[in-house]
């Protein structure tokens, strides 16, 4: 077993063990991905203060997010087909957050149904919500996230088309994969993966089929969910979530300032800066590069969250620095997930948790919610 001492050494071995069609959806961005990489570039360019000659004993990174206790200032984000990075992977992912102390955040577009993952956790898990043309789904989804006992609503508002990418076209990228040749031959080379994956009933989209008329098999399923997304999605489309969920209600995909001071003044009780990992618009502004802009905004009436090319606790840090709230990590966990399955997944935490108690004894602090722009050099 090959020695694990960061994110970057996670992927690497994510690499290897995942499907090549599985590891790309997950780990490209749209069309050029200039955004998908500037998203991480923009941590590495801030620096930070370095203190020395102060008590950093005793040190502290646990906080809250929405009013929830959480181990770091960390959520798990909603990534789609999370369960074919590794078979019943978002069951998987759950546990191991839940055991560690963060938020798991389930997708729509999940492999392992919204029930699944009630039926396997002890503790309210999170879900992101699409709203499709179909609103009826919508509002079906909304009750069975509620009947399962999810303590928040993630809405997602920055998937009203999908965004250009070009290498799941070319890779023909198919849940369960199509057998075609080169598949085949991807798949012969994972044989830890296609072990496990036979040793499951779950690989297409749990929270979809079975649960729409007429959508029982890929065909059905692939044209009915290239229908659904909704481009009439506008501001009077939250209002019409918040009539049917009375729980914490979470904006994701906020980057623009305007767009911050709408999502706040709809009474949300969290907004997501994000781009969507890099995989929707292509030249949009890095998570991290808007940040400061919308926290000055809106910091004092709503929490601030950010996701977008966190791949370590320092990067954590430097985003609570600047004022978010708290962060979310997709890619940083569905490495770890296709790795090591949950062990991976509980070890990547455990990696972040490390660099960021570490990150922040160095800066001179000892309680991560005292922790601000005075740590960075700005």
């Amino acid at each position: 077993m090959p020695i694990v001492t960061d994110v970057a050494d996670m992927q690497a071995l994510a690499k290897r063990r995942v499907p090549k069609m599985f590891y790309d959806y997950a780990d490209t961005g749209s069309w050029t991905q200039s955004t998908y990489w500037d998203n991480e570039a923009a941590f590495q360019r801030q620096k930070l203060r370095q203190r020395v000659a102060r008590n950093i004993d005793n040190r502290s990174v646990k906080t809250t997010m929405i009013g929830q206790d959480v181990a770091m200032p960390v959520a798990l984000a909603p990534v789609g087909l999370t369960g074919m990075q590794h078979a019943d992977g978002e069951i998987l992912a759950a546990q191991a957050a839940e055991e560690f102390g963060v938020p798991f955040t389930l997708s729509t577009m999940s492999v392992c149904s919204i029930e699944d993952v009630a039926e396997h956790t002890k503790n309210p898990f999170w879900f992101q919500l699409y709203v499709m043309r179909d609103r009826g789904f919508s509002e079906n989804l909304m009750k069975r996230a509620h009947t399962a006992g999810c303590s928040a609503l993630v809405l997602t508002l920055d998937l009203q088309v999908l965004g250009q990418r070009h290498r799941d076209i070319k890779n023909g990228l198919s849940t369960p994969p199509k057998p075609k040749p080169h598949v085949l031959v991807d798949l012969a080379l994972k044989p830890r993966w296609c072990w496990n994956m036979l040793q499951t009933k779950r690989r297409e989209f749990g929270n979809i089929v079975g649960h729409v008329s007429g959508v029982e098999d890929m065909t059905s399923l692939a044209e009915w969910t290239a229908s659904q997304f909704d481009p009439t999605l506008d501001w009077s489309s939250v209002e019409w979530v918040k009539k049917h969920w009375d729980r914490k209600l979470i904006l994701k995909g906020i980057n623009d300032v305007e767009d911050a001071r709408i999502a706040a003044d709809l009474g949300a009780d969290a907004i997501v800066v994000s781009n969507h990992g890099g995989r929707q618009l292509d030249g949009a502004l890095a998570s991290y590069d808007i940040l400061r802009d919308i926290v000055d905004a809106v910091g004092d009436k709503v929490e601030v969250h950010v996701d977008g090319g966190i791949r370590s606790g320092q990067d954590v840090f430097k985003a609570v620095a600047m004022g978010a709230h708290s962060t979310y990590i997709g890619r940083a966990f569905i490495y770890g997930l296709g790795a090591m399955g949950k062990p991976g997944v509980r070890q990547v935490l455990e990696i972040i948790h490390k660099e960021l108690d570490v990150t922040m004894g160095l800066c001179g602090e000892t309680d991560i919610k005292k922790v601000g722009r005075h740590n960075l050099v700005l």
